[in-house]
């Protein structure tokens, strides 16, 4: 086995790992609240906006990032998805530091809107945490130089991560008028 292919199942380890270690860790994160557990913190209720509007600028870098590539240009386009992955990580950070702080909004939207925010809300987390092998995949084959490897995941990973993306920030919208 030579450098290169060491160096990527070294990769391919550190996906799995990361792919299981983040969803593990957000869902443990997100069942502790610092407050009921006695803690004297302020809950950080400022963050929803901010964390929905980075969720609205990573759809807006994912979108530069496929016109910048299919206008040939590489550089911008790899600097654009750096961006994106930076924001996602931001996005979590804050996420789950928002809910160890803050008690659970429960949305209190009725009839037929209650359904569709709930449809949205569950594709938005199960695609969230499916994403991340895809993100990551891209990205390793994109620094190994398979570019047409690269190119085939891309347009898979693209639409999941823009659907996470445009989803997270309509679950906010629609569930911003019932925070306390």
């Amino acid at each position: 086995m030579n450098t290169n292919e060491s160096t990527e199942k070294k990769y391919k380890r550190g996906i799995t790992i990361l792919s299981i270690v983040i969803p593990v860790a957000v869902a443990a994160l997100f069942g502790i609240n610092l407050r009921a557990l006695g803690f004297d913190v302020e809950p950080l209720s400022f963050l929803p906006p901010i964390y929905a509007t980075i969720n609205g600028i990573t759809a807006v870098l994912l979108v530069a990032a496929v016109i910048a590539i299919k206008k040939g240009q590489k550089n911008l386009h790899e600097k654009l998805n750096t961006l994106a992955i930076l924001c996602s990580v931001l996005f979590l950070v804050m996420y789950v530091a928002y809910h160890m702080t803050s008690d659970s909004t429960t949305f209190g939207g009725e009839g037929i809107i209650k359904y569709f925010y709930y449809f949205i809300l569950i594709t938005h987390i199960i695609l969230s945490i499916v994403v991340i092998p895809f993100v990551l995949v891209t990205l390793m084959r994109a620094k190994f130089g398979k570019f047409t490897e690269h190119k085939k995941i891309a347009k898979i990973t693209f639409p999941l991560w823009l659907y996470v993306a445009v989803t997270g920030v309509i679950v906010y919208l629609m569930i911003s008028p019932y925070y306390v």
